[in-house]
């Protein structure tokens, strides 16, 4: 006689309210899961589906009260059309050396890492993570997770991507790079990249999180068409009518 493992119960639990960092006046909360054991790359993968994002062995969502200003986008790599801003991006950085490395931290990156919060980010808690923290945000992972690094042709690391891999697309989990080389735009060329990667691999989409259309530092994740949000449990092209939720602020309220 056979026996089949238990399934193990799995829990979500809503974290105390905080400030809301993307806008004033707003309060936080969030719903979040352990992602770890066998199943962890199965769950991470339908998770992200419905919109959670992960952090270290965590997944997690917006729940705040009377307020659905975080919206899950993700571009449709397949369907990719560059605008000509966007083409010319990628062009000026056809010289960079790109290259998918095991998420590993190291000094170089953290480095980088620290002059971009400083300059970008610099009231934000993560500019001061200690390297140890930094290592933690690379390490700590229970799923395939990569480290996209750019390099000059002289070998100068100047921007890195950390990605997670899903069934249906990549995930842009965070990137970071030398805000002092403003004219290659490598923020916009590091999605471009994962884009273009994910049709090499076969995938459908590139998830960037959350994007706030109040919050100007979001405004560059609603530029790469087609892009699709999540609403009402729904993925919609950005631009189609979202349906109405009862309870909720849009918004633009």
């Amino acid at each position: 006689m056979s026996f089949k493992p238990a399934r193990r119960p799995h829990f979500f639990y809503t974290t105390s309210p905080l400030p809301c960092p993307y806008v004033p006046g707003r309060t936080e909360r969030k719903v979040v899961t352990e992602l770890a054991g066998v199943s962890a790359e199965t769950l991470h993968d339908r998770l992200s589906r419905g919109g959670f994002r992960r952090s270290h062995n965590i997944a997690y969502a917006p729940v705040c009260p009377n307020c659905s200003a975080c919206v899950p986008i993700r571009i449709r790599a397949r369907d990719f059309l560059p605008s000509r801003t966007q083409k010319r991006i990628e062009k000026r950085n056809t010289d960079l050396l790109v290259q998918e490395m095991p998420p590993r931290a190291t000094a170089e990156q953290y480095a980088l890492f620290q002059t971009y919060q400083q300059t970008r980010h610099g009231e934000g808690d993560m500019s001061t993570m200690s390297f140890y923290d930094y290592r933690a945000m690379v390490e700590d992972t229970p799923i395939e997770t990569s480290m996209v690094e750019f390099r000059l042709p002289g070998g100068q690391l100047v921007g890195a991507c950390l990605t997670d891999r899903l069934g249906d697309g990549v995930s842009a989990v965070y990137s970071f790079f030398d805000t002092a080389l403003v004219q290659r735009s490598l923020g916009t060329y590091a999605i471009i990249w994962l884009v273009r990667r994910a049709v090499e691999l076969g995938l459908d989409n590139v998830y960037l999180g959350y994007w706030v259309e109040e919050s100007r530092k979001m405004t560059y994740k609603a530029k790469f068409n087609p892009s699709e949000i999540l609403r009402g449990g729904q993925w919609r092209r950005l631009g189609e009518p979202a349906p109405a939720i009862p309870g909720l602020i849009p918004a633009s309220a």
